[in-house]
């Protein structure tokens, strides 16, 4: 079976259609889905899917555009729910910083902040985590090396540098998703037979990031497959023990998975 590990199910685009996209999802061979904590939110339709569905699981966290929001004690109560496999989606994202400098570094110091709560906070509860990097290589670099546990995570929609293949070592595993099979996506086509294969995870990011050739429309987890068959293009090894291997790894990085 293929386990996604990063699809936003409680994201409203699914709310009339759950059911079907997850048959079309099992009908591909995925059988299990992580929802990501990313918006405090959806956090509790993301708990009511898991607990309406025995394949769903999800994570608590909040995505740093909302590091502004992020609150602990809220997040707290859900941390011990029997499907809840990890901390984040967490992380740093400079992508649309202010213009102005002075608000520049007050957003960044707040977004370390906050990354840095939750990386700890993985760290005392012994769960992993999902982190988030969008240009801040350097920064989560050094954060992750610097205090993360031994319970590591995935970079997730791993976006190609190498310098963060180092945290390999640290038990850091490399989501990989739809971004593979986009045409300009050359970096990270290259990087790919690069990264250890005990180190390879498959997400789709779900309802983002559609892989080709449905770019343009809403992306489901049944597309894991696609991903599967790009990375078998990619590398000598067959998208059967792809599958095999990459599920292996999600149930080693998450660990409460069945």
């Amino acid at each position: 079976m293929i386990i996604d590990t990063h699809c936003h199910l409680d994201d409203e685009r699914y709310n009339d259609d759950i059911a079907e996209v997850l048959e079309r999802a099992k009908e591909r061979g995925v059988e299990r889905f992580i929802i990501p904590g990313a918006d405090p939110k959806t956090l509790e339709r993301a708990i009511e899917l898991s607990e309406s569905y025995d394949e769903i699981y999800f994570s608590v966290g909040v995505h740093p555009y909302d590091a502004e929001n992020y609150d602990r004690e809220f997040l707290a109560q859900y941390v011990t729910h029997p499907k809840c496999v990890a901390i984040g989606e967490c992380g740093l994202d400079y992508f649309r910083l202010p213009e102005r400098d002075e608000e520049i570094e007050a957003e960044k110091k707040l977004q370390k902040k906050v990354f840095i709560d939750q990386i700890l906070w993985a760290k005392e509860l012994k769960l992993p985590l999902i982190v988030h990097v969008r240009e801040s290589s350097a920064d989560c670099l050094a954060l992750l090396s610097e205090h993360a546990g031994d319970e590591g995570g995935v970079l997730h929609c791993y976006n190609a540098d190498e310098s963060l293949l180092k945290l390999s070592d640290k038990n850091f595993y490399y989501g990989i998703g739809g971004v593979l099979t986009f045409k300009n996506a050359r970096k990270l086509i290259n990087v790919y037979p690069k990264i250890p294969q005990d180190k390879l995870i498959i997400e789709t990011d779900a309802p983002y990031l559609t892989p080709h050739p449905h770019r343009g429309k809403r992306n489901e987890p049944a597309y894991c497959d696609l991903v599967a068959s790009k990375m078998e293009e990619l590398s000598d090894v067959s998208k059967k023990d792809l599958i095999i291997n990459t599920t292996h790894n999600a149930k080693r990085l998450f660990r409460n998975i069945s």
